[in-house]
């Protein structure tokens, strides 16, 4: 069974992932985003890709999915350009994970 991938974001942002074949969901605030996250994580999705914008709405739900396996919660830019946060996830996980930054 292939694996499920979720991306959450503004309809500008997300909606060209369709066409990758990942499951889009439309979302402009911090309670439509938990509850979006909440049900793809229930329903075993694998990856969420959430965008920027909508994660520092919600840093609540991803400390909380930091802590487990799965989903893995991977932000993205909007279609305005990156706030660099995600860039920042990445290079404090590849930290942990290593003991430098690289």
């Amino acid at each position: 069974m292939p694996s499920k991938i979720g991306v959450v974001g503004d309809r500008e942002s997300v909606l060209a992932f369709r066409m990758l074949g990942f499951d889009v969901h439309f979302a402009t605030e911090a309670n439509e985003t938990r509850r979006i996250v909440d049900q793809l994580a229930s329903e075993d999705y694998c990856v969420v890709y959430l965008t920027e914008q909508l994660a520092e709405l919600v840093p609540d739900t991803i400390r909380r999915y930091d802590a487990k396996l799965t989903p893995a919660i991977i932000l993205i830019p909007n279609h305005a350009g990156s706030r660099g946060i995600g860039k920042k996830r990445v290079q404090e996980n590849v930290e942990k994970a290593v003991g430098q930054n690289i």
